[in-house]
């Protein structure tokens, strides 16, 4: 248990110093901003929609670890997705953080985040991100 809480830490620290996808995006089809008022978390989220995929996802922002690890996580994993894709995932993301359900495989790395159902006050930092998608794809 000891190296898998090591490994969730790394994967957190790996995505904070050095995030993927964090830039903004020419061309955007959408451009979506967030925001988590209760701790001053916000990024703007940029989605390119090509053939009914997200054929490219970029994001800038500030926050804590949770929060940008979760922005950088998510960015990578829904490129090449179909929106209702992309909000399956953010269903099965929700429902481990918000309602502690099992870590569902295809959210990969994001499983690190799991332990963040037992921080209350995080959950909004680590659906912030998700959240914004879900906005984002609305429009």
């Amino acid at each position: 248990m000891k190296l898998l809480e090591e490994l969730y830490k790394e994967i957190l620290l790996r995505h904070y110093k050095h995030p993927l996808n964090f830039r903004t995006l020419e061309g955007a089809s959408v451009k979506m901003p967030g925001v988590n008022p209760s701790c001053g978390d916000s990024l703007e989220l940029y989605l390119r929609l090509e053939d009914g995929r997200i054929a490219e996802a970029a994001w800038q922002g500030q926050g804590c670890a949770i929060s940008m690890t979760s922005a950088s996580l998510m960015s990578e994993l829904i490129k090449g997705k179909t929106p209702p894709e992309a909000l399956e995932l953010t269903r099965k993301f929700k429902a481990m953080i918000v309602d502690g359900a099992e870590p569902a495989p295809e959210l990969g790395d994001l499983r690190a985040l799991a332990g963040v159902h037992k921080l209350h006050a995080r959950v909004k930092c680590a659906t912030l991100a998700w959240n914004t998608l879900e906005e984002a794809l609305k429009e």
